[in-house]
């Protein structure tokens, strides 16, 4: 799968939204990549997903473990595992940090790949990866649909990607004009309301 078909298949999904958004990380952006409308689509999301296992198995090997972050991952994590042939959990937060709950673990030497839905500063993933760092599996990486930094987050182990973009972020206090102009609005998880 191409970047541009990637881009089409958000496009086609009305995903890609264009305004003034606080993305997760904090940083504000005039670009969106609302996943969830992908998400809502079994058969876009098995294709986008297909795609990105493909790229892990070409990138990693066999992969028996998927852990993602939830809430944003669980669905992209769920759906590359299927396509990988692998067994698919999930981090959660609990008092402010992630953690694998709900009787998940890594047995010894299982080969894991972390999948995330969309990176913008890698924030997420680092925090998914230190999460199981204790466990006595082998992290082989970390893989997403969208790499909003366009390879330039600092993630610490090797990572692959469908598609990296390059779309600009910008502090709250170092806005364009035409940016602050409009409504600031926040799409993500990150700080929903418990």
């Amino acid at each position: 799968m191409t970047k541009d078909d990637v881009l089409n298949e958000f496009k086609a999904a009305g995903a890609l939204l264009q305004g003034h958004f606080i993305l997760s990380s904090g940083l504000r952006s005039p670009t969106f990549l609302q996943k969830m409308f992908i998400f809502q689509d079994p058969v876009r999301t098995e294709r986008l997903c297909k795609a990105l296992a493909d790229k892990i198995t070409n990138t990693f090997g066999k992969v028996d473990y998927v852990v993602s972050p939830a809430i944003g991952g669980i669905v992209p994590g769920y759906e590359t595992a299927r396509s990988l042939g692998a067994k698919a959990i999930f981090v959660e937060r609990e008092e402010g940090e992630f953690r694998l709950r709900r009787g998940f673990a890594l047995p010894k030497n299982a080969r894991v790949v972390i999948v995330e839905d969309i990176i913008t500063t890698g924030l997420s993933l680092r925090e998914c990866l230190a999460s199981i760092a204790s466990e006595p599996a082998i992290i082989l990486g970390a893989a997403c649909l969208i790499d909003r930094s366009n390879g330039k987050a600092e993630l610490g182990v090797p990572f692959v990607s469908l598609c990296e973009l390059d779309i600009p972020t910008y502090s709250a206090d170092s806005l364009p004009t035409e940016l602050a102009k409009l409504p600031a609005i926040k799409p993500g998880s990150r700080n929903l309301a418990k």
